[in-house]
């Protein structure tokens, strides 16, 4: 299904289940779908979830423009926010991991209205300065298909595996544009309680404390494995349902 961003980007998301609307938004050169592989969006909707994952402007089916003008500041948690006005919803739930995480710590920092909130895969420094970090990844979109890595290098592998699902580095160096660091009087000032995971292998637990600390209402879980294991473990989905329960 598609739904129009802002400025009339068509941007795509699926959903699955029946019950309180649960945004759940994936991480970077993921797509929604991936909750779907993962087994996360069924087992989210036994619970009485309506699960919606959308593909995130750059990802997936949605638009992939190649227009700085599309890419403005902000524009994925814009995006977010066009989607919960498209679908009118109300009394809904939102929740994100990665790239997907601090797009959630965005749409609440502009005034997203969830009844609850999770922030998943994302610490402290992550969120105040996202837009700081992205010089290695920029290199990388730069360099993808110019056959300037190494052959059999990790990052020649990932460039291959981009290319070969038509990921576009030209879209997402443009996406990289719209990053934006975040103040945390912007955080202290979300009145939506506010869930943050991190696995044990990923960041340190002072560094999530430290996130969910500055939220208004904030409360920080750690659950086992790296950035990438940590939604298949169960104490992730334990974590996240128990809160959205409460």
């Amino acid at each position: 299904m598609y739904f129009p961003g802002q400025d009339g980007v068509r941007l795509a998301y699926e959903q699955t289940g029946e019950g309180r609307p649960l945004i759940l938004i994936h991480g970077h050169l993921e797509r929604g779908a991936h909750w779907i592989d993962l087994g996360v969006a069924d087992r989210l909707a036994a619970h009485g979830y309506r699960v919606i994952m959308p593909d995130l402007r750059g990802h997936g089916d949605s638009g992939k423009p190649h227009d700085a003008a599309f890419y403005p500041a902000d524009v994925l948690a814009h995006d977010g926010l066009a989607l919960v006005r498209h679908l009118g919803l109300a009394g809904y739930d939102l929740a994100g991991h990665s790239l997907g995480g601090r797009t959630v710590a965005r749409m609440l920092a502009l005034g997203a209205a969830p009844r609850r909130a999770v922030v998943s895969g994302q610490d402290f420094e992550t969120i105040m300065h996202t837009a700081d970090r992205t010089r290695r990844i920029r290199d990388f979109f730069r360099a993808c298909g110019t056959g300037a890595f190494e052959p059999g290098s990790d990052e020649q592998q990932l460039a291959d595996t981009m290319l070969s699902m038509n990921w576009d580095p030209r879209a997402q160096l443009l996406l990289l544009d719209s990053w934006e660091n975040t103040a945390p009087g912007e955080l202290a000032a979300v009145t939506v309680p506010t869930l943050v995971l991190t696995g044990t292998e990923d960041s340190e637990t002072a560094a999530g404390k430290a996130l969910a600390d500055a939220f208004g209402h904030g409360r920080h879980i750690e659950v086992p494995g790296d950035h990438y294991a940590m939604r298949t473990s169960p104490q992730w989905e334990e974590a996240l349902t128990r809160f959205l329960a409460n």
